[in-house]
Order: C-alpha cells, then structure tokens, then sequence
C-alpha cells in the first residue's frame, strides 16, 4: 500500500480518530500525533492535524485552552466537549458500519 492512498483513507477518518484519542482526557496535538501514530495510523503530521483540531473547535465538538509552560513554548490543550462525545457515538456507528461494508465485499473478492 502506497502512502498516498493510506494517508487518503485517513482524511476521511481523521476527525473521529481525534475525537476518540480525547476520549482519554485533555490532551495537546503533538501528544494525539504520538498516540495515533503508536496505534498504527502512522505520522500524522501538524499540518494536518491542526487544522483538523481548529475544525473540530469551531465545531463545538471540542474545546481548547492555551497553556503556557515553564520552559518552551506554551501548548494548546484540547478536550472533548459533550456534543463531541455525542458525535464521537454517532459517527462512530456509522463509520464501522461503513467498515464493515467494506470488508463483506472486499471478502468477496479475495482470492481463496
């Protein structure tokens, strides 16, 4: 598998990855990065997950705060709000249905 096409399939998962990763608590984007990427989503870089965090902020589905640090540059820490969590329930359904859609008919054509 190509790195284009599996960055590809994950733009249109990213958003609930996200919103999962935050499940756990607060958390800043350099630290989700490490978790997804751990979890096997591979290098998820900050130009793409920052924008993903902004949309989700603009969105209600989470809620940010900056923080600054004794040494270094401050950090923004994200939480995930109730409407996120509702969303986070929702999608989720859909999205392993959607899997799972994928799999029957992928399963149809393996070869046996």
């Amino acid at each position: 598998m190509t790195s284009d096409r599996r960055a590809s399939w994950l733009k249109g998962v990213l958003d609930l990855l996200v919103l999962a990763d935050l499940t756990a608590g607060e958390s800043y984007g350099y630290e989700i990065a490490k978790r997804l990427a751990a979890s096997g989503m591979g290098q998820i870089k900050g130009g793409t997950l920052y924008p993903v965090l902004n949309r989700l902020e603009e969105a209600g589905l989470v809620a940010a705060e900056f923080r600054a640090t004794e040494r270094g540059p401050g950090r923004r820490y994200y939480s995930l709000t109730a409407a996120g969590r509702d969303v986070l329930a929702e999608q989720s359904r859909l999205w392993l249905d959607f899997a799972e859609s994928v799999r029957t008919n992928l399963a149809k054509g393996a070869p046996r």
